[in-house]
């Protein structure tokens, strides 16, 4: 997969911003779907997990949410959750469970609850690559 990239529209960032501070101390989790690369929705997940160090979609909810997607003939842009207490970089459980191979993965650090990061990598056969995140309107 060529490494691109992604702009993500001002008001999408905030919004998973929001959804991290929302659901802190726990990692939240969610879905920017969109065409050509350009996401056009943001779907905020449950972690049923609830837990500060891991996150995991409900199947069902998912299921609902892929089904919206591919009807509405978009595609995933990136599966996003947070880290409340370390660095936007994949973890070692982030990597084993990364089984979205054509997706970006972003991650947001409550580190700086001021200015939280928003950093993209794309997780495959274990390799992390970083991808470069512009955030602003569309062009």
């Amino acid at each position: 997969m060529a490494c691109e990239m992604l702009n993500i529209d001002s008001k999408y960032a905030k919004e998973m911003v929001a959804h991290a501070l929302e659901d802190d101390p726990n990692e939240c989790c969610g879905i920017l779907a969109g065409k050509d690369g350009e996401t056009l929705k943001l779907y905020r997940m449950v972690n049923i997990e609830a837990s500060p160090y891991r996150y995991r979609m409900d199947p069902k909810e998912l299921l609902k949410v892929y089904n919206e997607i591919d009807d509405s003939g978009s595609e995933i842009v990136a599966i996003y959750h947070s880290h409340t207490h370390s660095e936007a970089y994949p973890s070692a459980t982030d990597v084993r469970l990364a089984t979205w191979p054509e997706s970006r993965y972003i991650l947001v650090s409550l580190l700086d609850r001021e200015n939280p990061p928003i950093r993209a990598f794309h997780i495959e056969d274990g390799t992390v690559t970083e991808e470069d995140v512009t955030i602003g309107s569309p062009a």
